[in-house]
């Protein structure tokens, strides 16, 4: 059975991931949505060749296989973050930067499938997590990186961060790949 879990007000995350909440549809479920861009993900990266995933559309830009693996570092960190607030950790939890993960990350030695591979396996998981949480648990506000946030809304966080990528490869790197 698949649950339903309310989007989040706008005081249970900060101020800066309001560019990915706005990116998701606030009335649909989000375990369907978190569901869907699995799938629209999948379709949009297979059909993809080897140059192509490997491309830049500018020097020093991630390429598209170093942007799924930031999604895939993100959605971990976000999950855990969604685990340890909904099981009331008062933990005030790291941030981490991104650029030194994707740096440290050997992307490019990995294939697309391998990635996709991970990328599928952590959605699984998300979705299982959040399937799992119970409406209280979800309400609950933790503190990551000095940030205050739901459980619930770093389910969407999730979501969002991830069409925001996809809209970057489809509108800088696919429109730009002849």
């Amino acid at each position: 059975m698949m649950k339903h879990i309310e989007f989040p007000s706008k005081n249970e995350y900060p101020i800066y991931a309001e560019m990915y909440m706005k990116l998701v549809n606030k009335d649909g479920s989000l375990i369907q949505q978190l569901k869907s861009s699995l799938e629209k993900t999948k379709t949009l990266i297979n059909d993809l060749s080897y140059e192509k995933v490997n491309y830049r559309y500018k020097k020093n830009k991630w390429s598209i296989k170093e942007v799924l693996v930031h999604i895939i570092d993100d959605e971990r960190i976000y999950g855990y973050r969604a685990l340890s607030f909904a099981r009331n950790d008062k933990t005030d939890l790291p941030g981490f930067e991104q650029d030194d993960y994707n740096l440290n990350s050997d992307t490019s030695e990995r294939t697309i499938e391998n990635i996709m591979e991970e990328y599928e396996a952590v959605r699984l998981s998300t979705i299982t997590l959040f399937n799992g949480l119970s409406d209280k648990s979800l309400k609950r506000i933790g503190t990551a990186n000095g940030n205050q946030a739901s459980a619930r809304a770093l389910g969407y966080h999730i979501l969002g961060h991830e069409l925001h990528h996809i809209k970057i490869i489809e509108e800088l790197y696919l429109e730009n790949i002849k």
